[in-house]
């Protein structure tokens, strides 16, 4: 399951590169998409993908007995999504306000205006 996984966010930061190397600006924001929710699943996936218990020490226990999931990868992921959010959002408006000056979506034709 870790080779899927493993092989799908390449694909994703594979496809996401492409994208951001074309000369829409378009296709540069969804390849930053692609880019993010590659790195999303490549730590989701480093963090070791088991089915087990919450981490919560029992009562009159001290430390964890048996397997349990890592919370670390999940939360880093979570901070991943909202921070990806944001940048999506950022970029989606920008990418307004450029056309919005310039009326292109093309890198190329966004020179200064004479």
């Amino acid at each position: 399951m870790e080779l899927l996984l493993a092989i799908t966010a390449g694909t994703l930061y594979g496809a996401g590169f492409y994208l951001m190397l074309r000369r829409r600006l378009a296709q540069l924001i969804v390849g930053l998409g692609l880019l993010s929710n590659g790195t999303n699943l490549l730590i989701f996936t480093g963090g070791g993908l088991t089915r087990s218990r919450a981490p919560i020490i029992p009562e009159g226990q001290t430390t964890m007995a048996g397997a349990f999931a890592d919370p670390v990868p999940q939360s880093l992921v979570l901070t991943a999504i909202v921070i990806g959010f944001g940048v999506l959002a950022f970029s989606l408006v920008l990418a307004h306000r450029v056309h919005e000056m310039t009326g292109s979506d093309d890198i190329d034709e966004m020179g200064l205006k004479k």
